[in-house]
């Protein structure tokens, strides 16, 4: 079951960062997006609602006012720039607070309380986010116009293709408009090391390596120099011996 979400902002381009992180969890279906207190009332009218991204400093009503209104409010997110309203959205049993720009990460940690505070949903931790050795962490990439679901064992190497990425898996090949440095943030660090500006590679797929490149599934992909020690350091931590 999928939970119906709206976010209500002012600000276009705060609408579409929070758009586009949702676009990571199809357990969340944007039903609604509104600019003001006013449209978000007539849209909790006309629709149910379970999740609501708030933002505080509106024009006309506020956020905080706009939510006391509420008999019933559905679960909320407060979003903004502004950190001297903790209190009052905390008060208000608001699920989470967060302060823009907001990053990715601590964007699912408010989903994952979201999830918490529903028996029988899938926890968000489930993305990359899982304890060492455990097998079943995935991730979700948008690819065109769907999002994939990627066991994280099954990643050979991420590239990055400027403002793309182009994660390569044992029977598979996704290109996604993202940058390398979220998905490293994503992936378990324990399982990948960042061996070049460029490339991302899992350590247990490495098969063999040089003084500036390693081996994975028959390709040759390179240590960059400023990466070189850290990549020795991991590597002698998997057992690799250097000559």
């Amino acid at each position: 079951m999928k939970l119906r979400t709206v976010i209500v902002d002012d600000e276009p381009y705060a609408i579409e960062v929070i758009e586009n992180y949702l676009g990571y969890f199809p357990d969340l279906e944007l039903v609604g997006k509104c600019s003001n207190a006013i449209q978000a009332f007539q849209l909790l009218q006309q629709k149910p609602v379970d999740l609501m991204f708030l933002d505080i400093q509106m024009p006309g009503i506020n956020g905080i006012d706009f939510l006391k209104t509420l008999k019933n409010p559905p679960k909320t997110i407060f979003t903004t720039a502004y950190g001297q309203y903790a209190v009052d959205g905390f008060d208000l049993n608001a699920v989470d607070y967060l302060l823009k720009p907001i990053a990715l990460d601590r964007f699912m940690r408010a989903i994952d309380k979201v999830y918490q505070g529903n028996a029988g949903k899938t926890n968000i931790a489930q993305i990359a986010d899982k304890p060492v050795g455990d097998t079943e962490a995935f991730l979700y990439l948008k690819v065109e116009r769907k999002t994939i679901k990627i066991n994280v064992k099954d990643i050979l190497w991420i590239e990055s293709l400027r403002d793309y990425v182009k994660v390569i898996t044992t029977d598979n090949a996704y290109i996604s408009k993202q940058k390398i440095s979220l998905l490293e943030e994503m992936l378990p660090e324990n399982k990948f090391v960042r061996a070049h500006r460029s490339f991302i590679i899992a350590i247990g797929h490495i098969k063999s390596f040089y003084a500036y490149s390693v081996e994975v599934n028959g390709h040759e992909l390179p240590i960059g120099r400023n990466y070189k020690q850290e990549m020795q350091r991991r590597l002698k931590a998997e057992n690799f011996h250097f000559s």
